[in-house]
């Protein structure tokens, strides 16, 4: 059964009320944390391309990328934990993991169900909630991987209309 339904949630997919990037991101984490998920990455073999500004390279070990010059470009790893969906991780900070999905490459059940399982893998790997944020709207989450519930929940009133 699937997590979240898509009628019921479509409102938190529309780039008028989320933006067209919401942020999503695992609080209280460490460069272990960041390692993990690395770890995961490889694991299950998803596709990926790590850079650093124009630059393709190997992916690094998360404490390297993360001891980076604090006037360093942000290095991004683009994430495809499908072919029609990608997810762009981006280094900014050692205490939580980011990353970035658009929207529009989630609309409908089958897309939903692809994006909820990938905040299960990254949230049971890691044991800890994995929060969508509206773009720009920082620590005010309205769905996300909840570690007790093994699941995917709401965590905010979708919008009717």
């Amino acid at each position: 059964m699937a997590d979240l339904l898509w009628d019921d949630v479509k409102c938190f997919f529309a780039p008028d009320l989320v933006g067209s990037l919401p942020d999503v991101r695992v609080p209280a984490a460490s460069v272990e944390d960041w390692q993990a998920v690395l770890d995961l990455i490889a694991e299950r073999g998803w596709q990926c391309e790590y850079s650093e500004g124009e630059t393709v390279l190997p992916v690094p070990r998360a404490e390297v990328v993360l001891s980076r010059p604090a006037d360093a470009e942000c290095p991004n790893l683009r994430v495809w934990p499908t072919a029609d969906v990608l997810v762009i991780f981006r280094f900014c900070a050692d205490d939580e993991v980011d990353f970035d999905v658009d929207v529009l490459e989630l609309q409908g059940q089958e897309r939903l169900d692809v994006f909820c399982c990938f905040l299960r893998e990254i949230g049971r790997w890691l044991g800890k909630p994995v929060l969508m944020d509206p773009e720009g709207g920082y620590g005010h989450p309205v769905l996300g991987f909840d570690a007790e519930a093994d699941r995917v929940v709401l965590l905010a009133e979708p919008q009717v209309g």
